[in-house]
């Protein structure tokens, strides 16, 4: 059978950016593309969650992979994220604020994501991973890492293509064994450390071509959306940490492992009490 030229486009990290999402997709809409694929932590900490999740379930992707952010909204929904840490009971008020707009469908679908998927794609093979095939969090893979940390993504796995999200930064590397890496970077929240670059806070997003033969084209997409109606979307919604995520808007900086800010905030707005009792409630009702 012959095969047909294919224009894919991959977005990942939107992390409640409803505004970005909605920028990306009309661009991707504009450039018809053929397939979807969709990486990972799509809510939190921003206040989108009910019409993210519509709006991408409306683009019919191909392929969902579940990232740690998407793991730690069913466990903060689920009452089961230990508040070791004040970052604990950040993730798991989010997580209370977001689950609470979607469905036990909606849920139970991230839910039953994969972590990592292998498919072919004309002459191509292409593993799709939101981090390690084996683990959806941690920093093996950050973008100024080690070549050896680098390959542990093909580890054990046939694949021609590597594609994984979780660190923020569009980027393309290669494997020892020269396969290619590619990073679709983060719809809601870019990172970069060169400030000139995190300056830059256009929603991000990948375009691949490709053709009978291979890759034609591998497009890294930055998106302009406005940020002063995203803004308004937060402080109409009941979001906590608003003045976090106005930050994070305005000057890309997260304070996501900053334990002594949002032990402060934790403190200040009750929400450890809050979450306990939560958890207490969770732990009853199982009973």
């Amino acid at each position: 059978m012959e095969f047909s030229n294919l224009k894919i486009a991959v977005i990942s990290d939107i992390h409640g950016n409803l505004t970005a999402l909605e920028a990306v997709v009309a661009d991707i809409l504009a450039k018809k593309v053929d397939e979807v694929w969709v990486l990972g932590d799509l809510v939190m900490p921003g206040p989108g969650a009910k019409e993210v999740l519509e709006l991408l379930f409306g683009l019919r992707p191909t392929v969902f992979i579940r990232g740690n952010w998407d793991d730690l909204l069913l466990k903060g929904v689920a009452g089961k994220i230990a508040l070791a840490k004040p970052s604990h009971v950040y993730f798991s008020k989010l997580a209370l604020f977001s689950g609470q707009q979607l469905t036990q469908e909606t849920l139970d679908f991230l839910a039953n994501c994969p972590i990592q998927k292998t498919l072919k794609r004309g002459p191509l093979t292409l593993s799709l991973t939101h981090n390690l095939p084996n683990l959806n969090y941690g920093q093996n893979l950050y973008p100024t890492g080690s070549q050896v940390d680098l390959d542990e993504i093909l580890q054990n796995i046939s694949a021609d293509v590597a594609i994984y999200a979780h660190v923020h930064h569009q980027l393309m590397r290669y494997t020892t064994n020269e396969q290619i890496v590619l990073n679709p970077g983060s719809v809601g929240e870019p990172f970069c450390n060169w400030q000139k670059f995190q300056a830059d806070l256009r929603a991000q997003y990948l375009l691949l071509e490709i053709d009978e033969v291979g890759l034609t084209n591998i497009d890294f997409c930055k998106v302009d959306y406005d940020r002063k109606k995203e803004q308004k979307r937060a402080l109409r919604s009941d979001l906590p940490y608003l003045d976090l995520y106005l930050e994070l808007l305005k000057t890309g900086k997260v304070h996501t492992h900053d334990q002594k800010l949002l032990r402060s905030y934790n403190e200040k707005y009750g929400y450890t009490k809050e979450i306990e009792r939560y958890r207490q409630q969770c732990n009853v009702d199982k009973t």
